[in-house]
């Protein structure tokens, strides 16, 4: 029998602290949240201070189960969930739920998982933060009033499978205004005019106006004059300007920074950044070493780093690259406004653990975000980058050009790492020795008509930039929200672009008419500031409510009773309704697309859309199809179906076992993507090498 029972919420993490405490402690996982308002009904009681009315989640009884069970033969029990709103708030169920008095110190935290974090909070424990709680609980209330008010009004008068949401509702609405400036929008031509001049190793200047003073070329004529004008002159050095330029280094990653540049850099969408950063963070097997939590807590819009992490830093940076790599005085960094300070910046939780020496016990996908987290990191502790910068002006015929040319003569924190929207301009442009006075001829001038172009559509990236930016949603959300507007259909992604679809725009024009506030940019960051002030003790959580209810039902009354049912119109597919053989269309229910007869209700015939896989069935041999079940899940099964009935609950790969000779599956575990023998008596587990990773 354990002394001590550790609660925390995911079984990775169970055994990554496991490893660190002794006998008298056991540790064990909640699986995340264990209770939340039931999905059929509103489970908020507005009459009664927004009560809301929380329910054991499906498939969590048998985990409620053994806590309970654990729970009554340990003397203490310690809540050690994430240490944010979300975590305080399963803290605090699983207090309600054990019957444990919130005002005991039953509550652990810790910003990384290693022994000495873990040990010292054990030594520390406090009362669960009701503050933290109620602003979790503010905003899950604000948020299912919102959904299951507008929702519904959303299935009368558009088509049923749709959705509202706080946040979700404002990044549509964000991606489609965006989408409206650059169809609206209308290029104007300009003119750029190079010329390339005699020297040791040509170079070149580019035209910046007449007699230094700064003129835009808008015309073929006008480009072609000064063209003309400038191949025949002489190019006077008028002024020849040098000087140091100072880079200093990034800030270490907050949520929102590392969901970018792992979209730049390494081509990941936020939701996949994320599950790889839980990973990192709760605990990979690293040999006998055991599970190592290599990185900080994820979830963070602090740049603040620990004193003992920043100390640790500077002397590997040191040992490693030299006493200049290191700066006189430690990197402070200024987090921005209205940053939530409560957490580290995301981190490597021992700088020791370098990405090479680990690699071969992490996925490729937990090396590349790992090395990304580590090379921000140990860069924001290093030097400044120097270079020399020269700023050349020459006169020719009156027309002024300019040149200009960098060197490095410092690397600093670039030799370990390179922000990626600062890639292009770093690289080097090395001028000749210049002086005022001297004279270049142009060995060739070129004039190229070019047009303003419009703004860009949205990444992953830019519109994780913006909703942070513009205060909307958190760290936490980011990645959901994305999701959830793709899933929705109200946004696809062409390649790495967000395009919003028709449905997005219909949707968005419904919301900015009859639901104005919800998808207000200010309304929305205020809110936030709100739930701020409820998690800082300034202001009453059902207080909040009850200034954004009263007015909020009032407009959802108005919309249900004013807006016009709008028909969308159908996308028609080429697969003829084997029942009345009208051509199908394409509709989107809560699982996403499926074909229907527009025939209906006359005619109710659906199909599934078909999309085949390229492996051949076990069983026969005939195609394998990816299909859904009515609960949404994935599966594969035969397209000869019912002749063959093979069916399977992970991917099929195109390899026989060799230990059994029966087919093969992919499968995901904490470490990443593996092949194993589908038959479970067989047990075979082939995982992937390092050359087929990188395929």
């Amino acid at each position: 029998m354990a002394d001590t029972l550790v609660i925390v919420e995911s079984p990775a993490k169970a055994k990554t602290i496991g490893k660190f405490l002794g006998n008298k402690y056991k540790v064990v996982a909640s699986n995340g949240h264990v209770r939340d308002l039931p999905k059929s009904t509103l489970g908020v009681d507005p009459e009664k201070n927004f009560a809301p009315k929380y329910i054991t989640l499906r498939g969590r009884g048998d985990v409620l189960e053994t806590i309970r069970r654990e729970a009554k033969e340990a003397n203490r029990i310690l809540l050690a969930t994430d240490p944010d709103r979300e975590g305080e708030a399963i803290s605090w169920h699983l207090a309600q739920i054990l019957n444990l008095n919130v005002k005991d110190k039953c509550r652990i935290e810790f910003n990384e998982i290693t022994a000495n974090a873990v040990k010292n909070s054990i030594k520390k424990p406090r009362t669960i933060d009701m503050n933290l709680v109620d602003a979790q609980q503010a905003r899950r209330v604000l948020d299912r009033l919102v959904g299951y008010k507008i929702s519904p009004i959303l299935w009368h008068k558009v088509q049923k499978g749709l959705s509202a949401g706080r946040v979700q509702s404002v990044a549509t609405r964000i991606i489609c205004d965006r989408e409206e400036e650059i169809n609206e929008f209308v290029p104007e031509e300009y003119w750029t005019i190079t010329a390339k001049l005699n020297g040791q190793k040509p170079f070149e200047a580019r035209y910046y106006g007449e007699q230094g003073k700064k003129k835009d070329v808008h015309t073929a004529d006008e480009a072609n004059e000064i063209k003309a004008r400038a191949a025949k002159a002489s190019f006077a050095v008028t002024e020849c300007k040098t000087g140091e330029k100072r880079k200093h280094a990034p800030a270490p990653f907050t949520t929102s920074g590392l969901q970018q540049d792992a979209s730049r850099k390494l081509g990941f969408t936020t939701k996949r950044t994320m599950m790889v950063a839980q990973q990192l963070y709760e605990g990979v097997e690293l040999g006998k070493r055991g599970p190592v939590g290599l990185i900080s807590y994820i979830r963070t819009d602090s740049v603040r780093v620990a004193e003992e992490a920043q100390s640790a830093a500077r002397t590997f940076i040191g040992e490693s690259y030299g006493a200049q790599y290191v700066p006189d005085k430690p990197n402070i960094y200024k987090g921005r406004r209205g940053a939530q300070d409560a957490h580290e910046a995301i981190r490597p939780t021992d700088v020791k653990n370098d990405p090479k020496s680990i690699k071969a016990f992490l996925s490729s996908d937990q090396y590349k975000l790992y090395k990304l987290i580590y090379e921000r990191f140990l860069a924001s502790q290093m030097s400044e980058a120097v270079q020399a910068v020269t700023s050349v002006t020459f006169d020719a015929n009156g027309a002024t050009f300019k040149a200009s040319g960098t060197r490095t003569l410092f690397d600093g924190y670039t030799a370990v790492y390179t922000e990626s929207r600062d890639e292009a301009d770093d690289e080097e442009t090395v001028l000749p020795a210049i002086a005022e006075g001297d004279a270049f001829t142009a060995k060739a001038v070129d004039a190229q008509q070019k047009f303003t172009q419009p703004p860009a559509r949205y990444t992953e990236a830019t519109l994780v930039r913006t909703l942070e930016e513009k205060g909307i949603g958190r760290p936490s959300t980011y990645a959901p929200t994305i999701s959830t507007v793709i899933d929705r259909g109200y946004v696809a992604r062409d390649k790495k672009l967000l395009v919003p679809t028709d449905l997005g725009f219909i949707v968005t024009n419904l919301m900015k008419k009859s639901f104005p506030d919800i998808v207000d940019i200010a309304f929305t960051a205020h809110m936030e500031e709100e739930l701020d002030e409820v998690e800082e003790g300034k202001i009453d959580w059902t207080k909040v409510m009850a200034n954004f209810y009263t007015p909020f039902l009032q407009t959802v009354e108005k919309a249900d009773a004013e807006v016009e049912k709008i028909k969308i119109p159908d996308e028609v597919s080429d697969v003829v309704c084997d029942k009345c053989g009208a051509l199908m269309v394409y509709k989107t229910g809560r699982f996403g697309r499926f074909l229907a007869c527009p025939n209906f209700p006359t005619c109710r015939n659906t199909k599934a859309i078909i999309e085949k896989i390229d492996v051949p069935c076990p069983k026969c041999g005939a195609a394998l199809i990816k299909r859904r079940s009515k609960k949404g899940k994935t599966f594969y099964g035969c397209e000869r179906y019912p002749e063959c009935d093979f069916i399977s609950g992970y991917l099929p790969v195109n390899m026989k076992c060799p230990q059994c000779g029966g087919y093969m599956v992919q499968k995901r575990g904490t470490n990443g993507a593996f092949i194993a023998c589908a038959d479970p008596k067989c047990g075979y587990v082939h995982r992937k090498t390092k050359k087929e990773d990188d395929k």
